[in-house]
């Protein structure tokens, strides 16, 4: 009998610490996650949405500074196109920027527009050897990343990963395009002579396709 009372006044002390100890550890879980959290303010450096990576705003930033690269160091045609055809090589490193494939050339000309196939205008430029084929693309589509690696200072190691690095180009190719070309005709070019300053890939001598990053139309 002595036993079953105490443990039936044992019963309700252990029911009270109980209602103590609860939401005392309540309190000190949220004081635990108070002091874990911190208040990120909207638009700060801080806010991801800020961090995450905008193809756009990286294009407008940095298409200008890739345009005056471009236009500070094209070379002209005729002067460019029998140093490529006597040494390729050579004319890289003189002329060039080393890319994952081939070389960057920039380059300047006048040459009159021909055939227009998918975006892409076959050239007449004089003074050029016959065998060297000069091609400018006007879009709608801009392919390729030529113009993201003619300065040689924007890098893979600059971005998260490979689709980071491969839209960077392709934001860059579409300021390109909105600051360029908007206001041309570029579906009716043909015959018209044109004054374009740009890069090409050096991988084959004898065949330029031409992203442009200033074109007068004459």
């Amino acid at each position: 009998m002595s036993n079953s009372h105490g443990a039936s006044a044992r019963a309700p002390a252990a029911a009270g610490w109980r209602r103590l100890i609860v939401p005392a550890l309540a309190v000190l879980v949220a004081a635990g996650i108070a002091f874990d959290t911190r208040i990120v303010q909207i638009g700060s450096k801080d806010d991801v949405r800020q961090a995450a990576f905008s193809p756009d705003s990286y294009g407008a930033e940095h298409f200008p500074q890739v345009k005056a690269a471009i236009e500070q160091r094209a070379v002209e045609a005729k002067t460019l196109a029998p140093e490529i055809l006597a040494d390729k090589a050579a004319a890289a490193t003189k002329y060039g920027t080393a890319a994952s494939t081939g070389s960057i050339i920039p380059v300047r000309l006048t040459g009159v527009a021909g055939e227009q196939k998918a975006g892409i205008y076959k050239l007449t430029v004089d003074g050029l050897p016959a065998s060297i084929g000069v091609r400018v693309q006007t879009g709608p589509a801009i392919n390729g990343t030529d113009l993201r690696d003619a300065p040689g200072d924007i890098a893979f190691g600059q971005f998260k990963n490979q689709i980071e690095y491969q839209n960077a180009g392709s934001a860059i190719n579409r300021e390109m395009k909105k600051q360029v070309l908007t206001g041309i005709d570029t579906a009716n070019l043909t015959g018209k002579t044109l004054e374009i300053v740009g890069a090409f890939r050096l991988v084959n001598p004898e065949n330029w396709l031409i992203t442009p990053v200033a074109v007068t139309v004459k």
